[in-house]
C-alpha cells in the first residue's frame, strides 16, 4: 500500500492556491509540507487541518495505491556510496527511488547513525583504501558496468602531481584516489560527485581540473553546478558543487538537467517552532547574557560597543563585516550553513527565540533530515554528522534528475528491442 496526495494538488489548482497559502491557512510545518510532497504519511491531525482550510473530506485529498513492493524494489536502480557520512545524500537517492547496495564510512559513530536508521543497509565501516583495492565485482555481487550510480564526497585535498594530466596517478594519496578507483572498475552508468563550492579555486583551481581530468580518463562525460540549498527546499543557506558524470558510451541515450529551483523558500519560522527536543550544548553563562541582549537578525554590531569590545578582544580590530560574531539567527531567515560545532566564535548561529546554540535536532532540521532520524555517538559527534551531511531535500532534487536520466536510458532500451 502507498500514499499518494495527487488529489491534494489538482483541488490546490481548482482552488486557485498554492502550497505555501495551503501551510500558512492551514498552520501546518515546512516538514510537513516537504513530506505531502514526497507522498510520505503524516499525522491525522495535520490532514484534519489540510481538509478544514479546504472545506473538503479526507478522501478528497488522500489516495491510498495498492502495489507489489517486490517487483517496485527489483525495479529500482543501485547505488553504492562513498564517504556516507550519517546518511543525508545516502537517504535523499533512496527517496529518489534508489536501491543500496552498500554504503562506506570510516566513521564509527556515523556508521552505527546509518545502521540503526536504515537495518538494511550495508554500511561498511571501514578505511576505504582497505576496500577500494578489493574486486569490487565480487565484493558487491555486480558486474562492471552493471551499477546505475556511485555517489559520494571525497574530502578536498591538494594533488602533489595537480596539472601533470597523468590520469589516476594525479590523485594517489588522497581520498579522491579511491573514489576515482571505484569508478574505473564499477564503471556505473552515472556518478554523482558533491563537494564544497571552495573546490573550484581549491589550489588555484588546479584540484578541481584535475578531478574533470581523471573523470574524463575515466570515460565520462561531465556536468557541473553550484547549487544552494535553499533554492531546494532546504531553510538554509549551503552551497556545494555537484558534479555529474554520464558514461560516454550511454550519451546518445541519456541526457541530465540540474533540478529547477523551487518557488518557496523555507525559513527558519518553518521548522523551528514545532521541533522536537534534542541534545544540545549550552553557552557559558556570561556568553548567555550577551545574546540576550542580542535582537534576532543582529549580531556584535547591535549592542553596546563597550561589551562588544569586551566580547570580542582581539577580533575587535580585524578587518571586515565580522558578521558572524555574536550572530544571532531571525525567524524569517534561512540557516547559515549549519556546521560541525555547536558554537565557534567568528561563525555563530545564535537561536532566535532563546540564548543558546541550536540543538542536534534543530540542526538536523535545517539539513532536512526527518525528526525520526537518529544519530548515534556523543553530542559533538551527532553535531559533527548533522554538520558534515548534505542536506537530504537537495540530495532528492538532483537524484530524482539522474533517476529520470536513467529511466529514459531504460525507455531507449526497450525500444530497441
Amino acid at each position: 500500500m502507498a500514499i499518494c496526495y495527487d488529489k491534494l494538488w489538482k483541488l490546490l489548482i481548482d482552488k486557485k492556491m498554492n502550497r505555501t497559502e495551503l501551510k500558512e491557512a492551514s498552520g501546518i510545518s515546512f516538514n510537513v509540507l516537504a513530506r505531502l510532497g514526497k507522498n510520505e504519511a503524516v499525522s491525522f491531525e495535520s490532514i484534519e487541518k489540510i481538509c478544514f482550510t479546504l472545506n473538503c473530506n479526507i478522501e478528497d485529498v488522500v489516495e491510498i495505491k495498492k502495489n507489489n513492493e517486490q517487483a517496485k524494489e527489483n525495479k529500482k536502480f543501485s547505488t553504492i556510496e562513498l564517504f556516507a557520512g550519517a546518511g543525508g545524500l545516502a537517504l535523499g537517492i533512496e527517496k529518489a527511488g534508489f536501491r543500496t547496495l552498500g554504503l562506506i564510512e570510516f566513521d564509527k559513530d556515523a556508521s552505527n547513525s546509518l545502521r540503526v536508521n536504515r537495518p538494511d543497509w550495508r554500511v561498511i565501516n571501514e578505511d576505504i583504501a582497505n576496500i577500494s583495492g578489493l574486486d569490487l565485482e565480487e565484493y558487491f555481487r555486480i558486474k562492471r558496468g552493471e551499477l546505475d550510480l556511485l555517489s559520494g564526497g571525497a574530502p578536498c585535498q591538494a594533488f602533489s602531481y595537480a596539472g601533470k594530466r597523468l590520469g589516476l596517478e594525479d590523485a594517489r594519496g588522497t581520498l579522491f584516489y579511491h573514489y576515482a578507483i571505484f569508478l574505473q572498475k564499477l564503471q556505473p552508468k552515472m556518478f554523482l560527485f558533491e563537494n564544497v563550492r571552495g573546490l573550484l579555486t581549491h589550489d588555484k583551481g588546479r584540484t578541481y581540473a584535475t578531478i574533470t581530468n581523471i573523470f574524463e580518463q575515466a570515460g565520462y562525460t561531465i556536468q557541473k553546478k553550484v547549487l544552494n540549498a535553499w533554492d531546494f527546499g532546504v531553510p538554509q543557506k549551503r552551497e556545494r558543487l555537484i558534479t555529474i558524470g554520464i558514461r560516454n558510451d550511454l550519451l546518445d541515450r541519456v541526457t541530465f538537467n540540474f533540478p529547477k529551483e523551487h518557488d518557496y523558500k523555507p525559513v527558519l519560522r518553518d521548522i523551528l517552532l514545532d521541533c522536537p527536543e534534542g541534545s544540545g550544548v549550552p553557552y557559558g553563562e556570561n556568553k548567555r547574557k550577551i545574546f540576550e541582549l542580542v535582537p534576532p537578525g543582529g549580531y556584535w554590531k547591535d549592542i553596546d560597543p563597550e561589551i562588544a569590545k569586551a566580547y570580542m578582544k582581539s577580533c575587535w580590530n580585524m578587518g571586515g563585516g565580522r558578521t558572524g560574531i555574536l550572530r544571532r539567527m531571525s525567524l524569517d531567515e534561512p540557516s547559515l550553513t549549519v556546521l560541525t560545532s555547536p558554537s565557534q566564535k567568528q561563525t555563530e548561529r545564535c537561536h532566535p527565540l532563546e540564548a543558546r546554540p541550536f540543538t542536534v535536532r534543530e540542526n538536523a532540521r535545517c539539513q532536512t533530515f526527518p525528526d525520526e532520524w537518529r544519530f548515534c555517538g556523543s553530542v559533538q559527534s551527532q553535531y559533527k554528522q548533522v554538520g558534515n551531511a548534505v542536506p537530504v531535500n537537495l540530495a532528492y532534487d538532483i537524484a530524482l534528475e539522474i533517476h529520470k536520466s536513467l529511466e529514459e536510458w531504460c525507455a531507449s532500451r526497450q525500444v530497441d528491442n
